[in-house]
């Protein structure tokens, strides 16, 4: 798998290099930044992967993958400001090297370039009303990634946040770019819409296990290994669903402890590893395991549509990822 994600993350990223540049060079420079960095290249991947188990050759998914790449980069760069990160990636965030207002100008820059990129797939060959349908794809699920990072600031204000409502929020926020990865990726090689129906499926579940084990490994993870703080949630009191699990388990001194911890942006390094050992104790870690794997097993069983082949194990080797990743 990792050879794969190797050749596929080099394709997608000569593409966009090849199209992401322009005057001011500054602004350019801030836009690239978290892309040259690095990253997983997960969703791009599953455009190509998904093209690929259809029968399409990889140069034609291109367009595709860098377009929900570009989208993903644009939302990382708003999100480092909104949460007021100063790493990703293991390197400084956007806003911290180039300040906030060219922070903002360089996501917006990379959210204009994937629809450009989009329409570049007639040029591989995709029909004209494929293309169309992928616009519409990808600027529904930009919408919907927006409501998803509403509800989730809106929950920091919220003193109870029931799971099904996290569920939802978490779909909306990672679950729909996930969802549009795959349908872009039939869409190289297919309308067939009990296709495409199957393979948002794989990638809304995918998406939603992928945000479970975020929120995990934002509590029990490695700093070292992720690139980024961790504890971050838990001061900005986040309602992440091993947060939540444990304020539904933890009583006394022990939910007062935690609860005065969340949303405490002054809090030191000492409380916010006090706060974490307490959802760690109350079960929050093994409930969120336990979850994600059962919306890794719903991706898996949506795979059934696509003839078997080794893209289609690729495919599912990434659902399997999603939940075993360190980072």
């Amino acid at each position: 798998m990792r050879s794969y994600i190797t050749r596929v993350a080099g394709l997608v990223d000569g593409y966009i290099y090849a199209r992401v540049h322009g005057e001011p060079e500054e602004l350019y420079n801030a836009a690239l930044h978290l892309i040259r960095a690095g990253g997983k290249r997960l969703r791009p991947v599953i455009v190509v992967a998904t093209a690929e188990a259809l029968g399409e050759e990889a140069e034609k998914a291109l367009p595709f993958a860098a377009a929900v790449e570009l989208v993903h980069n644009f939302t990382l760069v708003h999100d480092d400001i909104m949460d007021r990160d100063d790493f990703r990636r293991g390197v400084p965030t956007v806003h911290k090297l180039w300040g906030e207002p060219l922070a903002i100008t360089a996501g917006d820059l990379l959210y204009a370039k994937a629809f450009e990129a989009l329409t570049d797939a007639r040029d591989k060959g995709v029909p004209a009303e494929r293309v169309a349908k992928a616009v519409r794809v990808l600027a529904q699920a930009s919408s919907t990634v927006a409501e998803g990072q509403a509800m989730d600031m809106m929950f920091e204000e919220e003193e109870y946040v029931d799971v099904e409502d996290y569920l939802k929020m978490i779909y909306k926020k990672t679950g729909a770019l996930f969802e549009a990865s795959a349908v872009l990726g039939g869409l190289v090689a297919t309308s067939d819409e009990n296709i495409l129906s199957s393979l948002a499926s794989y990638g809304k579940s995918l998406g939603i296990a992928f945000q479970i084990r975020d929120d995990i490994l934002g509590i029990a993870g490695e700093e070292s290994e992720l690139g980024k703080p961790i504890y971050s949630d838990i001061r900005e009191g986040k309602k992440t669903l091993p947060i939540l699990y444990a304020l539904s388990k933890l009583e006394g001194g022990a939910r007062e402890k935690l609860e005065k911890v969340l949303g405490n942006r002054d809090a030191g390094r000492e409380e916010l590893e006090e706060a974490a050992q307490l959802i760690k104790e109350a079960g929050g870690i093994e409930y969120a395991e336990g979850l994600a794997h059962r919306y890794v097993e719903q991706a898996l069983a949506a795979l059934k549509v696509l003839p078997e082949n080794e893209y289609k194990e690729m495919l599912e080797e990434l659902a399997r990822f999603a939940v075993s990743r360190t980072r």
